[in-house]
């Protein structure tokens, strides 16, 4: 079972992704993991990427799929894998349906975590992160104990930079020019689903494994 999960930021695609992952006995795949595994191993691809990234330029295309491309065919992933955060464009997607198709593989599903902007937009901006030990938080759905301080630690909580509304707002117009084409690219291959985001997160993952099959 080759998996895609496709979701704008904030929508919880890497929560879902994880526990799949658990559920089917299959691999989390998250580009950044293959970046620091190839790196820490010292890899050929890894030494590559390596040069782009210490010069603060975005690894290309090509060589992102010959990573994962790499990942793919390791022996943890024979029943297959969940990709998450990868493909983010077009040309990504269309490179890899050409590296799995040289290994006779094809993506099975396509699952498109559909939230819409303003919920995440509010999801996003409530979030809370201790700035001593890194526990996060949720004004709404994870509340502290007293307002503001960490129950772990008793440090401060901040809202980080990242999750302040007017960043969401930019992260999420990069999302739509260049993510969204893939929920048009993979709906015409067949293998895309569609599960709502906005319910409960159990509920979500229940809408996913229905769609997968137990």
């Amino acid at each position: 079972m080759k998996i895609i999960m496709l979701g704008a930021p904030g929508a919880g695609k890497g929560t879902q992704a994880k526990m799949i992952a658990d559920k089917y006995g299959i691999p989390h795949i998250s580009t950044g993991d293959i970046f620091r595994a190839n790196i820490k191993n010292g890899t050929e691809l890894g030494k590559k990427a390596k040069t782009y990234m210490d010069q603060g330029l975005l690894v290309p295309d090509e060589l992102v799929v010959d990573l994962v491309a790499d990942r793919v065919v390791q022996d943890d992933c024979k029943n297959g894998y969940v990709l998450d955060g990868f493909p983010r464009t077009i040309p990504q997607a269309e490179a890899l349906d050409a590296a799995l198709g040289k290994m006779g593989a094809k993506i099975d599903f396509a699952i498109d975590v559909d939230v819409p902007d303003e919920n995440i937009i509010t999801r996003m901006s409530g979030r809370r992160a201790c700035v001593a030990c890194g526990a996060t938080y949720h004004i709404v759905n994870i509340p502290t104990k007293v307002e503001g301080i960490c129950d772990r630690c008793g440090a401060e909580l901040i809202l980080r930079d990242d999750d302040k509304p007017e960043t969401v707002k930019k992260r999420l117009a990069v999302y739509h020019e260049q993510t969204q084409p893939l929920i048009d690219y993979y709906t015409k291959q067949g293998c895309l689903v569609d599960v709502d985001g906005t319910q409960d997160m159990a509920d979500v993952f229940a809408a996913i494994v229905k769609i997968l099959g137990a």
